[in-house]
């Protein structure tokens, strides 16, 4: 055989070139991009919604990384909960109780904890509610209890610190939205009205602050593995809205929130303009820009398999209240991955009969 013969019989098939040449790349920018991260040692994170949930993975997170942390929830016996699991972790740490729906109590918090530790160095707003069920089940106290929490919950915060990272000429604010910000699902309509605002000042303010040397990260995160069913809200035919929702909130494949949070604070350092995640996540939003309407085709056809709302539905009821009503066998197998979530994030439904504010996620 010639050489050149020889040769031709050893080239790998172009599906397979283009194949390693594209992985190849891939770990090229991925090297670079962990080059590029910036060290958060020594940073003061100050975290909304930190008692729980994703915002208490993300302090654990942002621990390990070496950051000084501030939390803030409006329950302080989670916060006191909290301050022990960080402070076990090796964690400075300093709880505030605040109500994130209260410009001035927002403020007062940013001062302590700046008086505390100097300065905020990193914002994460996370805190946010969910309410579930459809539309005609919902009055507007509902929307408005959304926007006041998902929506000013990040705007106050996000003005609080901005005065004195602007005069530092640096920082780093990172807003927890949802994919319910990028594609309205049915039956979460006051939840995703809130998070396309979120969304929407999220981008437009990394715009206007970058010449301030701030970094915005908008966050986009799908269906997370936190325990969120027990602490969300059910109207209309409340058992029916959170049994869909429990399954969903906890079935196997659903990302957690260690590991969300992992993706979330690589991104914060590498300053990361938008994370949305996993990547059925990423391919729906991007699906639903291209084709809005057949989007809206198929949550239509979702719709049809949701509850219905009884006549005279209204009102909203805690997630751990329904469960405990919810007398199902098969339910509690399917939700065993979420309750043990619920535990370790501490989201227990002995400290769910509330009516604040609670982390995302």
């Amino acid at each position: 055989m010639s050489t050149s013969r020889f040769a031709a019989s050893r080239r790998l098939p172009a599906p397979v070139t283009v194949g390693v040449g594209l992985g190849i790349a891939a770990l090229v920018r991925g090297t670079a991009a962990r080059l590029m991260e910036d060290s958060l040692q020594g940073e003061v994170a100050l975290i909304t919604g930190g008692s729980r949930g994703l915002g208490l993975a993300l302090a654990r997170e942002l621990t390990a990384e070496g950051c000084r942390i501030a939390i803030c929830a409006r329950d302080e016996d989670e916060l006191d909960r909290a301050r022990r699991d960080l402070e076990g972790r090796g964690a400075e740490v300093m709880t505030v109780p605040c109500d994130i729906r209260d410009e001035a109590a927002v403020n007062a918090m940013v001062a302590a904890v700046t008086s505390r530790f100097g300065r905020v160095d990193l914002l994460l707003n996370n805190a946010g509610i969910i309410t579930v069920g459809p539309v005609e089940a919902m009055t507007s106290a509902e929307f408005a209890d959304a926007m006041a929490t998902d929506f000013f919950g990040v705007l106050y915060p996000t003005l609080a610190v901005l005065p004195q990272m602007r005069q530092r000429k640096r920082g780093r604010i990172a807003s927890i939205t949802s994919l319910g910000g990028k594609i309205s699902m049915p039956h979460l309509l006051p939840y995703n009205s809130a998070k396309f605002a979120a969304v929407g000042f999220s981008e437009g303010l990394r715009a206007e602050v970058a010449s301030d040397g701030i970094t915005v990260t908008t966050i986009v995160p799908g269906e997370l593995k936190t325990g969120s069913f027990l602490a969300a809200e059910f109207g209309g035919d409340r058992e029916g809205e959170y049994r869909w929702f429990a399954l969903g909130a906890s079935a196997p494949f659903t990302m957690s929130a260690d590991r969300a949070a992992r993706i979330v604070v690589r991104g914060i350092k590498r300053g990361s303009a938008e994370l949305t995640f996993p990547i059925s996540a990423k391919l729906g939003a991007r699906l639903n820009g291209l084709f809005p309407g057949a989007t809206a085709n198929v949550l239509s056809l979702v719709d049809r398999l949701l509850p219905a709302a009884p006549p005279t539905a209204r009102g909203i009821v805690p997630g751990a209240v329904v469960g405990a009503g919810t007398d199902s066998a098969m339910l509690e197998k399917g939700t065993a991955l979420g309750r043990a979530a619920a535990e370790e994030f501490n989201q227990e439904p002995s400290s769910l009969a509330r009516t604040a504010p609670v982390a995302n996620g």
